[in-house]
């Protein structure tokens, strides 16, 4: 039994986390095609299979079926909830955002404003790290490192943070994301192990006129990090390091040291 709800319980919980506790009858097409965008930043943030999101899309149809039917509301669930699903097969990757358009929206004075202090410092955090939203918020006062001559956060596995050996590693602190982690030196305590920055970071992007177009989210400042790394000229293996990913190879020599690579980063940082 305990198997059977807490998947259901779980994709509940989701639910609201992205669109809010409400009425069955006041829940909308757009709600739906909201969490399936935010299942899809969780999918490709984390590393997941499109199936991780199936789950929780198929537990949310069936609950809204059935209570609507034993009920007996008369809801029309049909137009709001059909073709939500992924292919198994589906792939996307989030477009950078251009330098100009950081510059001069997210990070334009007061564009930030409106969001609560640790949802501002991931999104700062993230500009000059490319680190996922759900290793910045795991991070806590033993892996931030501020009074040091090279202040840098490290990501380590603790069965959370990381999906791979790659994503172990340690990246400098420079620019708008080391002012962001001396706002919060002791880690993100309401979005420790919680899935709802994604939500609370993308709504405030779509309410602020943040996204450069429809398809960039916050993930997409993950992929304008590395875009600016390569563009500047940053040795592969160097990109790699940082950004935490596989390399086509077998590794060479011990990479960049921490202080070698804060360097390379500063022309690039905002």
């Amino acid at each position: 039994m305990r198997r059977w709800k807490n998947p259901r319980i779980k994709a509940v919980r989701n639910f609201i986390e992205v669109c809010g506790d409400k009425p069955l009858r006041d829940i909308t097409r757009d709600d739906l095609l909201d969490f399936r965008e935010w299942w899809w930043d969780r999918i490709e943030a984390e590393n997941l299979t499109p199936n991780s999101g199936n789950k929780d899309l198929g537990h949310l149809s069936q609950i809204l079926k059935v209570v609507n039917e034993k009920k007996r509301l008369g809801l029309d669930l049909g137009s709001i909830l059909g073709d939500l699903t992924f292919a198994d097969d589906e792939k996307r990757k989030r477009p950078p955002f251009s330098s100009e358009w950081i510059r001069t929206k997210p990070l334009a004075p007061t564009a930030l404003s409106g969001l609560n202090t640790e949802a501002r410092c991931v999104v700062l955090a993230m500009v000059n790290t490319g680190a996922r939203p759900s290793e910045i918020t795991t991070l806590n006062e033993t892996t931030i490192h501020l009074d040091c001559d090279t202040p840098h956060i490290e990501i380590k596995s603790d069965g959370r943070k990381v999906k791979s050996r790659r994503a172990n590693r340690i990246i400098p602190l420079v620019g708008v994301s080391l002012e962001a982690l001396k706002e919060c030196p002791q880690g993100f305590v309401r979005y420790f192990d919680n899935a709802g920055v994604f939500g609370t970071i993308n709504g405030y992007f779509d309410e602020n006129k943040l996204r450069e177009t429809p398809a960039h989210s916050l993930y997409s400042l993950r992929h304008s990090f590395e875009d600016r790394m390569l563009k500047a000229g940053i040795d592969y293996r160097i990109r790699k390091d940082l950004m935490g990913q596989r390399l086509s190879g077998e590794d060479y020599g011990e990479g960049a040291s921490l202080d070698q690579a804060a360097k390379l980063l500063k022309p690039i940082t905002f």
